[in-house]
């Protein structure tokens, strides 16, 4: 497994704040409907990393050009690019008490490096069973991406190839990037940004 750097104190990874706005009311009711189906903490994580992979779109993917940021935001949308999706994700599971945070990738937006790169965010949970950290892709499954909620292998939606200037960032940060989160409160259009206005470096 990836060794994560955890750098900062447990209760920041429980934090409430104006982007993993857990304690909203949207959040809190979707958490706890979500807990209804789990049978432990592990499984809860399962559940939830499953509902906002599958049931949140990428909107690339949907081609929706709405841009969403907040993460009860995201929950009421269903959609967002994955910056947004790992703001919800971490929300969702901070509401269940589960220590969640953002980790990010540096990936070509195509395939090579032609194509430019951009920023990819993904997300870290804290197993208290195992006593330790994990990460979760909930980008969106599609054809050639294939995330998966796995405690024997990591297996997130991008192998990070650093030949060709990939880079897997192993920092598990408490708040999402304000760089990041800025990009997102500039722009109106969702698939404009993508192409054209994602960032390249954290």
């Amino acid at each position: 497994m990836t060794e994560l750097i955890i750098q900062d104190e447990m209760q920041e990874y429980l934090s409430s704040s104006k982007y993993i706005d857990w304690t909203s009311n949207t959040i809190v009711e979707k958490a706890n409907e979500l807990k209804k189906y789990a049978k432990d903490e592990i499984h809860l994580i399962k559940t939830i990393y499953e509902y906002v992979r599958d049931e949140i779109r990428h909107s690339w993917d949907a081609q929706d050009k709405r841009v969403t940021k907040v993460a009860s935001e995201v929950l009421e949308q269903k959609v967002g690019i994955c910056w947004a999706k790992s703001n919800l994700l971490t929300a969702l599971l901070r509401a269940c008490e589960i220590p969640a945070g953002i980790c990010y990738q540096r990936l070509t937006l195509g395939d090579t490096p032609e194509t430019g790169f951009c920023i990819h965010a993904l997300n870290a949970v804290y197993i208290r069973e195992l006593d330790r950290w994990i990460r979760l892709d909930a980008r969106g499954n599609k054809a050639g991406v294939d995330a998966q909620f796995n405690l024997e292998q990591e297996q997130l939606a991008f192998p990070v190839r650093n030949e060709i200037g990939e880079i897997d960032y192993k920092i598990v940060y408490s708040q999402p990037s304000h760089k990041l989160m800025n990009v997102l409160e500039t722009h109106t259009d969702a698939l404009d940004m993508y192409m054209n206005y994602l960032p390249d470096e954290i």
